[in-house]
């Protein structure tokens, strides 16, 4: 569970980049297990991560050499694994330093966001020393970090749209399925949206909870759900008719969250609906040119996310 000081510092920094707090939460969850630093001898320190085949490879042959005999690198990955304790990895990390400063740190991943060092000129920094020099000066600079490869990577709206099968393909990798990273990543948002919304919501039941909509069905209630669609970046028209496309965009929804893909808006579609939507939305009353100009929008957004 995060303090009340980190979690205002989160929030603050997710708002000010246009995401949700609850969102950035589960990414801390995933990659550094909620913890913020370590402390290492009397020195508050970023978490990391050192990789040791990432650092055979930045190395001379001779600085190769010693490195393999010292136990510091190797040519396949997992051959050398990380000391579970984060002093420990410091110590690694140190040894491996006294090797080749410069590789040391590109073959390490650092603080919440688990950024790799490598990545330094990629995110615009003037070297490695200053990504980690960023990181090293608290939850701050990691956030800063963190939120930067999340811009560069082109992921921010996977993020904003909580596409996390998108978001942990681009986040970590072509193997994040095997790891479970999405899964992960979506129990850990959905904990702490609830956390930090709870003061501001009841106990009864909505009138949601009784909603069953279906192919055929008009009003009100269809203008809604079609409205809450589109902001979920699942885009359709909110005219108050339940067509075809709004079938299909509920079908392709509860698909996307793990429900049975009938097209029909129950009370448990209807909740992960509206936990798919930011704590705060407001569902827009649009009409005319602005709910054209809303829906073009809307679909520009759904396909970068894709």
């Amino acid at each position: 569970m995060f303090t009340a000081e980190v979690t205002d510092l989160i929030t603050r920094a997710a708002k000010n980049a246009g995401f949700e707090p609850a969102a950035l939460m589960a990414i801390i969850d995933v990659e550094s297990g909620g913890r913020t630093h370590a402390v290492v001898g009397a020195r508050r320190e970023p978490l990391i991560r050192f990789e040791a085949h990432f650092f055979d490879r930045r190395l001379s042959p001779t600085a190769r050499e010693v490195a393999r005999h010292e136990g510091l690198a190797a040519p396949t990955a997992g051959a050398i694994r990380n000391p579970p304790g984060q002093a420990a990895r410091w110590r690694m990390l140190e040894r491996a330093a006294e090797i080749d400063r410069r590789a040391a740190y590109e073959s390490t991943s650092w603080g919440v966001g688990q950024v790799m060092g490598a990545h330094w000129a990629w995110l615009g920094y003037e070297s490695v020393e200053a990504l980690v020099k960023e990181a090293r000066v608290g939850l701050a600079g990691q956030l800063r970090l963190m939120l930067r490869y999340i811009d560069k990577a082109g992921l921010a709206e996977a993020l904003r749209c909580r596409d996390w099968t998108a978001f942990a393909r681009g986040y970590n990798g072509p193997g994040y399925a095997r790891n479970s990273y999405h899964l992960r990543l979506a129990l850990s948002y959905r904990r702490h949206a609830r956390r930090l919304t709870a003061p501001m919501r009841g106990t009864r039941k909505t009138e949601s909870d009784a909603i069953l909509l279906r192919r055929g069905d008009r009003g009100e209630a269809v203008r809604r759900l079609q409205r809450q669609l589109t902001l979920a970046c699942y885009p359709v028209e909110a005219d108050g008719t339940f067509g075809a496309r709004t079938y299909e965009a509920l079908r392709a929804f509860q698909s996307h969250r793990g429900l049975a893909a009938d097209g029909i808006a129950g009370p448990l579609t209807m909740e992960a609906l509206q936990e798919q939507l930011p704590p705060d939305a407001v569902i827009p009353e649009m009409d005319g040119i602005l709910a054209a100009l809303w829906r073009k929008l809307s679909g520009f957004l759904a396909r970068l996310a894709i």
